[in-house]
């Protein structure tokens, strides 16, 4: 999969903008906490434990990784990085409520 064009980090209202082919998508950055691909978090998320994310989460950087970027959460959790597909995934996916 492709690296989208454009990723702009809105810290203020807290959304992460990635500007794809076909378009923009926006994701809330307490959603891509809440669905950190880092082992740690699918462990927990598989034996069902439900990842508490505060509405004030903040992504303080992104880091380029050639096929995903890392993110690096005001929490100080940074141990994700979220292939190009899946945040294409999160981006169209609507949020099912737990």
């Amino acid at each position: 999969m492709n690296a989208p064009g454009e990723i702009r980090n809105l810290r203020g209202p807290g959304q992460l903008l990635v500007q794809w082919a076909e378009g923009e998508h926006s994701i809330s950055h307490a959603r891509l906490r809440g669905a950190c691909p880092c082992s740690q978090c699918r462990a927990a998320r598989l034996l069902g434990g439900i990842a508490v994310v505060a509405a004030d989460v903040r992504i303080e950087r992104v880091e380029p990784q050639g096929y995903g970027v890392q993110l690096v959460f005001s929490d100080g959790h940074e141990r994700g990085i979220y292939p190009w597909a899946y945040l294409r995934e999160l981006g169209t996916r609507p949020q099912t409520p737990r």
